[in-house]
């Protein structure tokens, strides 16, 4: 309907009409029907009646509510992933605990079998292991192996606190990938350093270690090889014709017997470990756990037996985590325990391990001081490990007498000590080679295995050596080499045994413990002087024992060979020496003069169907005179100084971790819990 009028006067005016159409007049015939078709023609109808201003402020406003989402997407997709895995891990950590499936972190690493087929110098790569989760790392290069069964039957308590552990390191170390490796070695004992006492109940875990900075594997060198090759060639021979048995005579491809209980294998376990050596390893453990019996009727020697024996059974145990060998040593252990059942509680020379009774040898009731002195590493260790702290309570005792003991000579002992009275005889004489040598060694050693607290070790350790610098050290002519003689009731005697080349090594040990500077450059002296016991010799191998001159003579060396001094044994000394100057300087003369004295074994002691033999005369290139003796200490000690001196690897065993008895068992330093 149309209604309105135009004003006579006046401008015109506009008029609007309102329509209204039914729904047959609606677009296409059809009216408002909510229909998607017409909501996108009135939204698109809307947007294009806004302003171009107002169009531009909503797209960005899309926009920037785009850009928001796609961010927080991102931050909670990394959220959600976090709090699966977790979820995950914690579902893995359950399953191991209730499966006891989680592998002994603390077991060092297992040897590598070695080809067989590469000839004199095998090739023995070292495979990289593979890198568990955020397992805690083992001690060195060697590749590591999960213990045995009997070693994975732990206490259920036990083993979720090494799962505990183990989360807990994850929590720390989440960027670290883990390697197994022997290196970085920490020992942690459930005990402080203090002597056992009864409130020990629980026997020791073999030593836990720790994760410290990766490190990647050292490969091994040729010389390291080289010491492979002659193992090898050793235990072939006695293999072949000395199995089980305690030595071997390999020209006469046969055996002798001492104890009889295969010395040379027990003595070698930890040098096949340490070389990577898993097949012989396996094979020498087969012999122990089906033939090893203590059980029998035999006299043994009580210092040889401990740090043979049951150093040797100890020290597998822990590069190993085998309780196999725990089990071995605390068998031995006991059995020799009768050895303290004397008067004065200096232990008797010999025990009959199958009947339970000890006694001095048939021709005097004294024991040396060396031996009833080294055997405390072992015996403090067993303690440790097996909460009975009988076997350390008899070893200290002996300390203390000794160290409260008249007779002394500025620290210096004597080399006899009674049985029945606990005291010294044969005064007077003073030496620090056959029957005293390893007194001064373990006094050092045991105040480093007990964290160094044990002050009067280290106090009668310290007079020592101001005695043998102020009694015992003379210089030789012409070449002016400092070296260790001997007193005999006021008469100084320029002898010295090859033994007292532990020397150097011991001396350096202790300016590494922090002790007085003056002890490594007396160090260094002395293992020049030993090197040259070698180097002055016809065959390049050191006799026994050695004369010095003391005045200069024309034509006449610094080193003078008496006939009946003149057999070298195949000792290690010398090399053990070498190897700890070498760890703590750095300086390669000593891997050089080393490769050397290796050199002369394989030139004038190896016999070509297995072994080495000690020989007669070093004197004597064309004809060494062969012995048809190889000791058993070849193996467990020359050799493996040998291949730690030559390695790359200055943490392989790390002595700022382990303790070497004076057979050459590394022990663990203890490390207050």
């Amino acid at each position: 309907m149309y209604s309105g009028a135009v004003a006579a006067a006046g401008p015109p005016r506009r008029d609007f009409i309102s329509v209204t159409l039914g729904p047959e007049e609606a677009g296409g015939g059809g009216g408002y029907n909510n229909s998607k078709a017409w909501r996108r023609r009135s939204c698109w109808r809307k947007w294009k009646q806004l302003s171009r201003l107002q169009r531009s402020v909503i797209l960005f406003l899309f926009a920037f509510l785009a850009v928001c989402g796609v961010i927080s997407y991102t931050s909670m997709g990394e959220a959600w992933k976090s709090i699966t895995n977790k979820s995950l891990d914690e579902q893995r950590t359950e399953q191991e605990i209730n499966g006891l499936n989680l592998a002994n972190p603390a077991v060092l690493p297992a040897p590598q079998k070695a080809d067989a087929n590469h000839g004199d110098y095998p090739e023995l790569s070292l495979q990289k292991p593979p890198k568990p989760p955020h397992v805690r790392r083992g001690p060195s290069n060697l590749q590591i192996k999960a213990p045995r069964r009997d070693m994975r039957l732990k206490t259920r308590h036990d083993t979720i606190r090494a799962v505990e552990e183990l989360v807990e390191a994850d929590k720390v170390e989440k960027t670290e990938k883990s390697i197994i490796s022997w290196r970085g070695a920490v020992i942690e004992p459930d005990q402080s350093t203090e002597p056992p006492s009864s409130k020990i109940k629980e026997p020791e875990k073999p030593s836990s270690v720790e994760a410290e900075d990766q490190k990647e594997p050292v490969p091994i060198n040729e010389r390291q090889l080289a010491v492979i090759e002659a193992f090898r060639h050793a235990w072939k021979g006695y293999k072949d014709f000395a199995w089980g048995h305690d030595e071997l005579k390999p020209l006469s491809k046969s055996y002798s017997e001492w104890f009889g209980l295969g010395l040379t294998l027990i003595d070698a376990l930890d040098t096949m470990w340490i070389l990577g050596l898993k097949e012989e390893f396996e094979e020498a453990r087969k012999w122990v756990a089906n033939d090893l019996v203590f059980d029998k009727n035999v006299d043994v020697n009580l210092f040889e037996s401990t740090i043979r024996i049951l150093g040797g059974l100890l020290s597998t145990y822990h590069l190993s985590g085998d309780s196999l060998f725990l089990e071995k040593a605390k068998d031995i252990g006991n059995r020799l325990m009768p050895a303290f059942k004397t008067p004065s509680k200096i232990p008797y020379s010999d025990v009959n391990i199958g009947r339970g009774t000890a006694h001095p040898p048939r021709w005097t009731s004294d024991s040396t001081v060396a031996e009833v002195t080294s055997i405390q590493l072992e015996f403090r260790e067993l303690s440790r490990l097996t909460g009975d702290e009988k076997f350390q309570k008899a070893v200290d005792e002996v300390m203390k007498h000794v160290h409260i003991l008249s007779g002394k000579n500025d620290g210096l002992v004597p080399m006899f000590i009674n049985t029945n009275s606990g005291q010294f005889t044969h005064l007077g004489v003073y030496t620090l080679g056959a029957r005293a040598d390893s007194y001064y060694e373990y006094l050092l050693k045991q105040w480093i295995q007990g964290g160094k607290k044990e002050n009067e070790l280290l106090e009668d350790y310290m007079r020592a050596i101001e005695g043998v610098k102020k009694h015992l050290l003379q210089r030789s002519e012409p070449k002016k080499l400092t070296f260790v003689g001997e007193l005999a009731h006021g008469h100084f005697s320029a002898k010295m045994d090859h033994l007292v080349c532990f020397l150097p090594g011991t001396l350096a040990l202790g300016a590494h413990n922090g002790l007085a500077a003056d002890h490594m450059k007396l160090a260094e002296a002395l293992i020049e002087t030993c090197y040259q016991m070698y180097a002055q010799v016809e065959t390049g191998l050191s006799p026994e024992i050695v004369h010095f001159n003391l005045h200069a003579q024309k034509g006449h060396r610094d080193v003078q060979i008496k006939p009946a001094d003149r057999h070298n044994l195949l000792r290690p000394e010398t090399v053990e020496s070498l190897f700890y100057m070498y760890r703590f300087t750095g300086d390669k003369k000593y891997q050089d003069w080393g490769w050397e004295i290796l050199q002369n074994f394989n030139r004038y002691t190896r016999v070509p169907t297995g072994g080495y033999t000690s020989i007669n005369n070093v004197q004597n290139p064309s004809n060494p005179e062969p012995r048809d003796k190889m000791e058993s200490f070849f193996l467990g000690e020359t050799l493996k100084y040998m291949f730690l001196l030559f390695s790359d690897d200055i943490d392989l065993i790390n002595l700022d971790k382990y303790v070497f008895n004076t057979e050459a068992h590394p022990l663990p330093i203890w490390v207050p819990a």
